[in-house]
């Protein structure tokens, strides 16, 4: 064999073996031409995402739509959020008309496994869980023989249900309605012993109720839900949207509000390593920045507009809200206070 020839053959092979790879940076490259980010969210969904009087989006998830901007932009305002049903947000991100979602979409292997999705950052960790009528009667999701309940089509609501009853080898039936709107109804109406979804959308949904006292949630969780942010595929955009969540995350772990971030940054020269790492452009913050593109004080604006992760939960989620989550017991705590929320060191 000739040695032209076996070159040929091995740049060949080479060839065959290598992926295609498409040119980074093009979505992040887009966002910054349209001058803003397009998110989609629940359309009503309280505490994490319902328009205010305004028509404005507010919400625990609308919160990262507005993270995404600042840490793009450097302006937490340079966002389009809009309100999408479940079963049409995938196909949203799917056709490219919009650049992420924040609405409480579990992470999967056959989701992720879909190339024109990226599953980025979990941000709240989740169960499927019940909720019912507390004239039911009914203490345990184990009474539920025999019981229709209400879910959402085309969701994984349905698989994780025939699991569970399948476990126990219960009969049930299945009210399967894609609408929310109308799949509320039927349950408040009493077409439906049961409403399943995820736990922290039955707190949601429990607030648009009549009467909220007269509905219970049970105790059983019968399955992981990690919910994600997901995007358009870019390396870039993908690694910005991941390290402003860490931002967040950071940012609690080191005691930093949007309270008292300034007083901070007025004294950075004599911060601690991992408070100048995580705010001066002069250190790791500011090596991100220029190495994806993104605003060069990125960190500073997501946390001042925005707080930290524990100020995002409590002011749409925690006690103090309507939907009154308690964090302590709650997978979403940090890592150091036992909980699933582990913040990546910014270095």
């Amino acid at each position: 064999m000739s040695k032209v020839f076996t070159v040929a053959l091995v740049c060949a092979t080479l060839g065959t073996l290598a992926p295609t790879v498409s040119q980074a940076g093009e979505q992040l490259d887009r966002i910054k031409q349209n001058d803003k980010i397009v998110c989609i969210v629940n359309p009503n969904s309280p505490g994490f995402s319902v328009p205010d009087s305004q028509g404005v989006f507010q919400g625990f998830n609308t919160d990262f739509c507005r993270m995404a901007a600042g840490v793009i932009f450097g302006d937490v305002n340079k966002v389009e959020i809009r309100g999408v049903g479940f079963s049409d947000s995938l196909k949203t991100m799917i056709a490219g008309d919009a650049d992420m979602a924040s609405r409480s979409i579990t992470q999967t292997a056959t989701r992720a496994a879909e190339p024109n999705l990226g599953f980025v950052v979990t941000t709240f960790y989740d169960g499927q869980g019940f909720m019912v009528p507390k004239s039911l009667n009914v203490n345990s999701a184990r009474e539920l023989a025999g019981a229709t309940i209400c879910a959402e089509d085309g969701t994984t609501t349905l698989q994780s249900l025939a699991d569970y009853f399948g476990r126990l080898n219960v009969q049930y039936t299945v009210q399967n309605i894609a609408d929310k709107s109308a799949r509320l109804q039927a349950f408040f109406s009493g077409k439906c012993d049961a409403l399943s979804t995820d736990l922290s959308a039955l707190a949601s949904d429990r607030q648009l109720a009549p009467n909220p006292d007269d509905y219970v949630i049970l105790p059983e969780v019968i399955s992981n839900e990690p919910l994600t942010l997901v995007a358009r595929p870019d390396k870039e955009l993908q690694e910005a949207i991941f390290w402003g969540v860490q931002a967040m995350l950071n940012a609690e772990e080191l005691g930093i509000t949007s309270q008292n971030i300034d007083q901070v940054m007025s004294q950075l020269d004599s911060a601690p390593p991992k408070v100048k790492r995580l705010l001066s452009q002069n250190e790791a913050a500011g090596d991100v920045a220029k190495k994806l593109g993104i605003s060069p004080n990125w960190s500073y604006v997501v946390i001042k507009n925005l707080g930290n992760y524990g100020e995002v939960f409590e002011r749409h989620l925690g006690k103090g809200s309507a939907l009154a989550m308690d964090r302590a017991t709650s997978p979403n705590r940090l890592a150091i206070d036992g909980g699933l929320l582990y913040a990546y060191p910014i270095r």
